[in-house]
């Protein structure tokens, strides 16, 4: 509800040139602190049980965003000096301390990790796509809507929804990782980011689909983030015109994983959705890159519907790519180290979507509003190498008769 609606938070804190590298950094600090606390909150839920970390991440979900709103509601007032400057410290700790809670996600992928068979994670995982694409259907509409009326509302909203959150967890959820299952103690490492990712990540199993994995969100938090200065600064779009977009994004996620990912997965397999949904994510990105400012009544006719039509090419690539390698990756692993499993598969996401707004914030302010874009395109090559051929070549032995 609040992400998609940054620009128009920072745009009157900042000079113009600096909207798109502010937006960035936004989304990196968040980023950046999911990808230390994630791991960490992945380890403790293996040892503590699902349940009670869910809860502290809620909690902290809910005053993360009203202190974020807290900066953004003075901002709209005072715009100069040292105001405009503790606005944005404001902003930068709500986003950082909305990252800490972030290992959220983490847990409740090993949620559905523990009371799914390894057969059917992939759709089961998907699920979780389809709560996130609902969230970006009616979040930026409603914020877009909300926004006109007065700065504070979406900000209260999202406040709203995270205590209603916390309220439907004590109340209904129940605990799903049973005690003979735990981790029996926890050693330094667990507390350690990197030491937990490093494991991941020295796992000849899962090394390589781990390193693609986390590229990939380089890409598409890259792609994301910059997406809203790009169409804003130089599309001339309007608050509901990012609205409608990030509704599409919504739209094609809930298609693709709540519809589409269960028949494809038995049709196709995992090994198999893996590079279509690369393919389709570079698809958009170059998509993206060819819309231009209405120069012209052509430029007009073709930006919108341009970005748009690439905006669910990104949606399908991701709704068929990250499940399907998240379940790849699980298969991989001893049911006793799921948590610490996904909590580093979540870090590697976290570190990728730090490193990707940053990134393209920087090309976007200071090279062209294009290259994000296509610096994404060369990556998603690289992703595409480290990933592909293995999978292949696993396919091409399990295939052959011994």
């Amino acid at each position: 509800m609040v992400f998609p609606l940054l620009t128009f938070l920072v745009a009157p804190l900042v000079d113009t040139r600096h909207v798109g590298l502010v937006v960035g950094l936004l989304g990196g600090s968040y980023a950046a602190f999911q990808f230390l606390a994630t791991p960490v909150i992945g380890s403790l839920s293996d040892h503590f049980g699902r349940r009670p970390v869910l809860t502290l991440c809620i909690i902290g979900t809910a005053l993360s965003v009203g202190l974020f709103g807290l900066g953004a509601v003075l901002g709209a007032s005072l715009t100069t000096g040292s105001g405009a400057f503790l606005d944005l410290a404001l902003m930068f700790a709500g986003r950082s301390l909305h990252g800490v809670a972030g290992g959220t996600a983490a847990t409740a992928q090993a949620v559905i990790v523990d009371v799914t068979p390894p057969a059917k994670r992939a759709q089961a995982l998907g699920l979780v796509g389809v709560a996130i694409g609902l969230g970006f259907i009616i979040g930026p509409g409603w914020g877009s809507w909300l926004m006109d009326v007065h700065l504070a509302l979406p900000i209260a909203m999202a406040v709203a929804f995270a205590l209603l959150n916390l309220l439907l967890t004590l109340w209904f959820f129940s605990e799903t990782l049973p005690g003979s299952a735990r981790q029996p103690s926890l050693g330094l490492g667990a507390f350690n980011p990197f030491w937990n990712m490093i494991q991941t990540l020295g796992n000849p199993r899962v090394g390589r689909l781990s390193v693609g994995f986390g590229l990939f969100f380089i890409v598409l938090y890259s792609c994301v983030t910059i997406l809203v200065p790009f169409v804003t600064l130089e599309l001339s779009w309007q608050a509901t015109d990012v609205g409608q977009a990030f509704a599409l994004l919504g739209m094609g996620s809930i298609a693709v994983q709540g519809l589409l990912l269960g028949p494809l997965s038995r049709w196709l397999g995992a090994q198999r959705l893996v590079p279509i949904g690369i393919g389709l994510m570079l698809l958009g990105c170059l998509m993206v890159s060819l819309a231009r400012p209405d120069a012209t009544a052509l430029d007009a006719a073709m930006g919108k519907p341009l970005v748009n039509s690439a905006v669910v090419m990104w949606a399908m690539g991701v709704g068929l790519l990250v499940p399907s390698l998240r379940a790849l990756i699980s298969q991989r692993l001893a049911a006793g180290s799921q948590g610490k499993a996904m909590g580093s598969v979540q870090a590697l996401q976290s570190l990728g979507a730090s490193v990707g707004p940053a990134t393209a914030g920087i090309l976007f302010s200071y090279l062209t509003p294009r290259a994000p874009f296509l610096i994404a395109v060369l990556i998603l090559l690289l992703v595409g190498g480290l990933i592909i051929g293995p999978l292949v070549r696993q396919r091409q032995l399990t295939s052959s008769p011994p």
